[in-house]
Parts: C-alpha cells; sequence; structure tokens
C-alpha cells in the first residue's frame, strides 16, 4: 500500500467534479450551504451555526494532521462552486483498508449525478493508487437514500452493526456496511461506472 500517497496534495477530477484537499483555503465557502438540519440528520451531529462551523473546519483537520482521515472538498466543475465534503476515513495501514464517507452535498447538488462522479474519482485512486485493498461504506439504517446511492456504486452488502455508536443527542444508531475489494474494483468499475471510463 502506497500510504505516502496520504502525506500529498491529492487532487482528483473529471469531467463533473473537482476534489481538492480539505485545507484549501474555499473551505470557507461550504458557510453557504452547510447551515442545513436536512443535510445532519444521519450524520451524528448538527452544524448550525458560525461555532459549529468552526468546530468542524477544525475537527476535520485536526483528524487529518492525526492520520485519521484525508477529507475533501467537492467543487461542482459546471458552477465551479464547493458542493460539499467526502473523506478517505477509519485509515487502517495494517489492514490496508478505509471507509469513503462523511460525504455531504448542498440540496442544491444533490440528485445532480455529482456523488457517483466524486465516488469513482475517490475509489478509482484508492484502489489504483493507494492500493487500498478493502474500501467500505456505511449509512444510517434509516437513511434510505444514501443506501440506495452507496448500491448504485456496486458495493456489496455486508449487514448491519446494531448500537453502533451514539449521536451528538445522545441517541444510539445502526449503520449498514456496505463494501468494494480491490480484486472486485476492475469488474465494479466496468460494471459500474462506464461513463467515466
Amino acid at each position: 500500500m502506497r500510504t505516502e500517497l496520504l502525506q500529498t496534495n491529492i487532487i482528483l477530477e473529471n469531467e463533473k467534479v473537482l476534489l481538492l484537499p480539505f485545507e484549501n483555503e474555499r473551505n470557507t465557502e461550504l458557510q453557504t450551504i452547510i447551515f442545513d438540519d436536512e443535510i445532519w440528520k444521519y450524520m451524528g451531529m448538527y452544524v448550525r451555526d458560525a461555532v459549529d462551523f468552526e468546530n468542524y473546519i477544525q475537527n476535520t483537520l485536526k483528524q487529518k494532521a492525526a492520520g485519521i482521515c484525508y477529507p475533501f472538498l467537492i467543487i461542482d466543475k459546471a458552477t465551479n462552486k464547493v458542493a460539499g465534503s467526502t473523506r478517505y476515513g477509519y485509515l487502517n495501514q495494517a489492514s490496508q483498508k478505509c471507509e469513503i464517507g462523511w460525504t455531504w452535498y448542498g440540496a442544491a447538488f444533490q440528485g445532480t449525478g455529482l456523488n457517483k462522479a466524486c465516488k469513482y474519482e475517490l475509489l478509482n485512486f484508492g484502489f489504483e493508487n493507494i492500493q487500498f485493498r478493502r474500501i467500505q461504506f456505511s449509512a444510517d439504517l434509516q437513511n434510505e437514500r444514501s443506501q440506495s446511492a452507496i448500491e448504485k456504486l456496486g458495493a456489496l452488502k455486508e449487514g448491519i452493526f446494531r448500537n453502533n455508536y451514539i449521536d451528538s443527542e445522545g441517541k444510539s444508531k445502526d449503520d449498514v456496511y456496505y463494501s468494494i475489494i480491490a480484486e472486485e474494483w476492475a469488474a465494479t468499475k466496468r460494471n459500474y461506472f462506464t461513463e467515466f471510463l
């Protein structure tokens, strides 16, 4: 696994999306789309004011510095606007795996095809450059929209993790887990991402 790539400035793009490292100065533009409880309903936390926003930025950057994740800003190339954020998280070098998640989009960018374009770049770079052996996804059991989006990526549904975490309001939450493994990536790419090949 080429973990040294996670210490570099990773920029990924295709015709639809541009992914920039989260510390890019454009992260302040997230303020224009982030204050929407619908975005955070299944994220385990809420961003409702300027203090929450600053905490979100700083916590994300701290987690990157600690090697826990590699977060990105999502730029919609059609409008050149910041559309949201995503990341490689739960980085595990010993087991050569990670989770793609913590993904959110402003309301205007949901359902536009940006998510599939974004996830293709992350999966392709993750498997072919960083050389992860496993990339997993998870979604709140009640978040059917997110589960559907993950299934459209060709990920295998593995099961439900009950009482998987407690959210910021003290509620115990169940998650559905999915994965794609390295041995499947070539076929998954051909079958689910033809528009990017």
